[in-house]
Formats: C-alpha cells, structure tokens, sequence
C-alpha cells in the first residue's frame, strides 16, 4: 500500500470535516458552572455525523503513530475504536440519503447526546449512559438498501471482525499472547518492533484508513455537497486499486 496514500486520506478528511461542519447549525457556548461548553443545541443527526466524523482522523493518526512504535496491540484496540465511530456515520447518513429514519435513529441520538453532568451544578448526572447495542446498528445496515445482497453474510462478518479487535480492547488471553515470543521467550511489553507480528499489522492499517476514507464519502453524500463526496468516492477508488478490489 503506497504511504502517500494514507497523508492523502487525512488531508482530506481534514478538509472535509471543516467544509461539512461548515453545513450544520454550528456549536453555541452554554453556561456549566462558573464556565461555558460547546453544545449543539438542536441535536440532529446531521450534527451528529459531523462530530463523529472529527473522532476519525486523530484516531487514524493515534493509531499510526503506536504502529510505528512497535505497540501493536494499542494500535489493534484504537482500530477497533475507529471501525466503530465509522459505523456509527454510516448508520445516521443512511436515512439521509435513502429516507425511511426509524425509532432506532431517535433512541441512538437521545443516547449520544446524553449530558454526563448537570450543566447548571457540574454534578454527575443520576442515569448511566446508554448504547444502542451494535448488534442492532450492523443489523440495520446490513439491511439497508446500502447493505448489498447477503445481509446475514455482511453481519456475520462483522460479528467476527469486532469479535477479535474486542480481544484486544479487554486483553483477553489469545491476543495478550500474541506479544509473547522471541529467543528467549518473553512479553514484548517495550513494544514489538521486528517482531512476525509486525508486518500484518502495517498491512491491517490500511484497511481503517480506507474504511474511514468510505465513512467520510457516505457523510458528504448524506449531507449534500456534491463536490465533496466526488473528491473522496475518487479517493476510496484509489483505495480499491491499491488493494486489489478492482482492476
């Protein structure tokens, strides 16, 4: 995978998130105790996208960085972080673009803009944070019109994929083992630069970057602005070629 591509990818995504920000009712200051935060204030789901869409780039960017110095199971950890908030774009941006937004859309933006604290007081709120449960945001897009001809096949995938990064989230034993090795054998806990595990995880990256890059073109499509989403569906292609997905 030719690096350049990746500085492109964040350039981008840089750019895009300034320009579709741009198209959203803006963050108004509000009183939290002898202070002020930024809110948005109408809580839509455009505005939503948008502030998901800012998680991606500093979580590309984290991510690369720990490859770099040899800490692989971090890096596994943010990546699943990062294949998360862009799920998480691609469910809000799929009424938007196809219509049909149900109750589930109405429960995930309650949920995610849930205040922690009381604004007036700085005091804990009472209730803990609720999620809609993933398993029912991959369901949804998996059978969207975007969700392609095997929705059982695209969950399962997914159920996979998430089931194995979890590994690395929680430490569980299979993948803490994996920094197990080398002559003699040891935990690689200084990082595991020149290690066999190296080289799948610098080609595993590039399949976030691009899973990011396609978060970004479904939200330029959601949110209407043509050029945008020319400038990173041509990007995704790129990503396409590069990786053997089309010729």
């Amino acid at each position: 995978m030719p690096s350049h591509l990746f500085q492109k990818s964040l350039d981008e995504m840089d750019a895009a998130l300034v320009t579709l920000g741009a198209l959203v009712p803006q963050p108004r200051a509000v009183p939290f105790k002898d202070s002020h935060v930024y809110r948005h204030l109408e809580q839509l789901s455009q505005q939503a996208i948008v502030q998901k869409l800012a998680r991606l780039p500093p979580g590309l960017r984290a991510a690369h960085l720990l490859l770099d110095a040899g800490f692989f199971q971090e890096q596994a950890a943010l990546q699943r972080l990062v294949d998360e908030i862009g799920e998480d774009v691609i469910f809000l941006s799929i009424p938007l673009i196809c219509g049909g937004d149900q109750p589930i859309h109405a429960e995930y933006l309650e949920y995610f803009f849930a205040e922690e604290f009381e604004l007036t007081t700085g005091l804990p709120t009472a209730q803990d944070r609720q999620m809609v449960k993933r398993k029912r945001i991959r369901a949804y897009i998996a059978q969207s019109p975007i969700g392609g001809e095997d929705p059982s096949g695209h969950i399962e995938v997914a159920r996979t994929l998430s089931k194995t990064y979890s590994g690395y989230v929680h430490a569980a034993s299979p993948q803490i083992m994996d920094m197990y090795g080398g002559n003699p054998p040891r935990f690689h806990a200084k990082g595991m630069l020149g290690t066999p595990r190296e080289a799948e995880h610098r080609r595993d990256i590039a399949n976030y970057y691009y899973r990011s890059t396609s978060a970004f073109t479904i939200a330029a499509r959601a949110l209407k602005h043509q050029p945008q989403f020319d400038r990173l569906f041509a990007l995704c292609q790129k990503y396409d070629t590069a990786m053997g997905l089309r010729e």
